[in-house]
């Protein structure tokens, strides 16, 4: 997990960021290091950030597009003098939130998923941001229970991205959805399924959306439901709730 960063305006400082483990899980602390040395002449370093980034798909119109949001930014360092050719190493420790969508399923990438970490250096009045270190992202045991009991019921997985906007109880500008194709047993109520967690320190709350098949002479409609797991809950607990969850949409419409 190595980028080389040029600072601004041709200054030739490097910068490197250097990640323990890219494998992290929400609640966690990212811990890694920012490495840089100094160009052919002294200069003076406003100030080091790292952000964590996300790839989201935008709706305008009938027409989609994707933009790179900034969802978290934590200061490494304030002003400094970085001598001519010095080289300094400045640690960090970077609490994951709660919030941050699953990039990595079985320490695997998810796919649709694009999730980083950016190392941003202020120099001479400019910003300047290196490439994007991956950040793999990976379900919290609550989470991996839950979607675990989807592949067991025969859920297929289709994609997963992010789209801007807010849901209730969130603080992110953007949410997850994963999506699945229906398994057997559902088949008959539902097409396609929508997940999307909003995790807290505590408890985190899921939220369905389902393709709702259409019955003779009637058309689809897509129905919802929200329920909450606790982190202490046992996983046969979280399934059967995903279960009761799935057994309301396929009985009413229901709203969030």
């Amino acid at each position: 997990m190595f980028r080389k960063l040029m600072a601004a305006l041709g200054a030739g400082v490097e910068v490197d960021t250097v990640l323990r483990d890219p494998h992290v899980r929400p609640g966690e602390t990212l811990y890694g290091e920012v490495r840089f040395r100094g160009g052919s002449s002294d200069h003076k370093v406003e100030g080091i950030a790292v952000e964590f980034t996300a790839v989201v798909e935008v709706e305008r119109g009938d027409e989609e597009h994707h933009v790179t949001y900034s969802f978290l930014r934590a200061p490494v360092s304030g002003p400094f003098d970085l001598r001519a050719g010095e080289a300094r190493t400045l640690p960090f420790a970077i609490p994951v939130p709660w919030e941050t969508p699953v990039s990595a399923i079985g320490g695997r990438p998810l796919p649709g998923m694009r999730l980083g970490v950016a190392t941003e250096l202020a120099l001479a009045g400019a910003l300047d941001k290196g490439d994007l270190d991956p950040l793999y992202v990976n379900p919290l045991p609550a989470q991996d229970h839950l979607l675990g009991a989807l592949i067991h019921m025969g859920f297929h997985f289709k994609r997963a991205d992010l789209e801007r906007g807010t849901i209730r109880g969130s603080s992110m500008p953007f949410y997850q959805e994963i999506e699945y194709h229906a398994g057997p047993e559902w088949r008959r109520y539902f097409n396609e399924l929508e997940l999307t967690f909003i995790a807290g320190p505590h408890s985190m709350d899921v939220i369905l959306e389902a393709d709702k098949r259409g019955g003779f002479l009637t058309s689809g409609h897509d129905v919802y439901n929200r329920f909450r797991v606790g982190y202490g809950d046992h996983p046969g607990a979280v399934e059967q709730a995903l279960r009761d969850g799935l057994a309301s949409m396929a009985r009413h419409r229901g709203w969030f």
